[in-house]
């Protein structure tokens, strides 16, 4: 019994923002006092680490479950399913519709309920729920579905990753430059031959790692307002995830028992560019191995970190030959891959 990827879809907003736009930004640090360094050298220091030259902002009229709906309508059309069959849709997100110039986010219906009425699905066994499991949400969302897959509750389900980082960043904040817009999806169905998800791993680190990522004030303490933003502690999430990200991927591969060597490619969060090269780099040496060229597809020079949007984007534009040399063909072995708040991780091995 196999759970497959079936159909893929992503939406990549028009709205471009290069690290040249925040030139005139006033970036103070945590503690409120301005940053030493002129702009030009925090941007160019910037880009030196995380490989970010540019990120994608969506229009003011959208917001994030209406990108969600679109990627959505790409999966199913590329599946070629009937949208009434959908048993499950499941959106990853972390912070609901957040509408332009708002301070409140709304997750009253949930996005999922959200995305199910923009569909126009009306077959009320239709499920939708949402998952709230920090940037690893996406592939815990495939991990689930499989679960009601193969427990005989379900045959198709719709998952999305979807985020509009863009509303909730402190423009004063060096790290609002890493965040990004976006939605990818995928159609995960029963099938019956070998394909499809071979092992996963799941973990959350809560003892001292729950609060690496939060909502707090801005860092200009000059402003009166009591809106809160996405926060982070680079340094500990870096290693924390260099720690942890290339163990949880060589038990999910050896589980599955997969040679590294047969491995084609690692889809892994699209987070900080040194992270993910690092991260990878572990995980071969682990099996007293390199890694090859063009095992890592990258978006996030161009794409920016959208969170649980960066996998399932990548994924898709992978499968339709749209980044560079990278494609995966059938019975080709891919990993899956993700850190993020809670703190999380996951892993899938799958074979396309």
């Amino acid at each position: 019994m196999g759970v497959i990827i079936k159909g893929t879809g992503s939406y990549i907003p028009e709205g471009i923002a290069r690290n040249d736009a925040f030139e005139n930004h006033r970036f103070f640090n945590e503690d409120g006092t301005r940053f030493d360094y002129e702009n030009d050298v925090i941007i160019e220091k910037f880009k030196a680490i995380t490989g970010i030259a540019e990120r994608r902002y969506i229009k003011d009229s959208l917001t994030t479950s209406d990108i969600a709906s679109f990627a959505a309508i790409k999966a199913i059309e590329d599946a070629g399913i009937d949208k009434e069959e959908l048993d499950y849709i499941i959106v990853a997100h972390n912070y609901g519709d957040v509408k332009h110039d708002s301070v409140q986010s709304d997750t009253v219906p949930s996005i999922a309920s959200r995305v199910k009425h923009n569909l126009k699905i009306k077959n009320s066994a239709c499920v939708a729920y949402d998952m709230l499991f920090g940037c690893p949400g996406w592939v815990e969302s495939v991990i689930q579905a499989n679960a009601f897959i193969k427990a005989g509750m379900a045959k198709k389900c719709l998952i999305i990753g979807a985020e509009a980082l863009s509303r909730v960043v402190d423009q004063h904040d060096r790290d609002s430059m890493i965040y990004s817009d976006g939605a990818g999806a995928a159609v995960v169905v029963y099938d019956e031959g070998s394909h499809g998800i071979l092992s996963h791993k799941s973990a959350t680190f809560t003892y001292d790692e729950a609060h690496f990522i939060y909502f707090g004030e801005s860092n200009n303490q000059e402003l009166t307002d009591a809106r809160r933003y996405i926060k982070m502690y680079g340094r500990k999430i870096y290693e924390f995830a260099l720690n942890n990200v290339p163990s949880a991927m060589k038990e999910c591969l050896d589980n599955a028992g997969i040679d590294i060597k047969e491995l084609k490619k690692i889809f892994i969060h699209q987070a900080n560019e040194k992270m993910d090269d690092a991260i990878v780099k572990r995980f071969y040496k682990m099996y007293g191995e390199t890694p090859p060229p063009d095992v890592m597809p990258m978006t996030i020079d161009k794409l920016g970190n959208s969170s649980v949007a960066t996998v399932p984007t990548l994924y898709d534009l992978v499968r339709r030959k749209e980044l560079g040399v990278h494609s995966v063909s059938e019975g080709d072995i891919v990993i899956f891959a993700s850190v993020g708040a809670g703190m999380n991780i996951n892993a899938i091995v799958y074979r396309v």
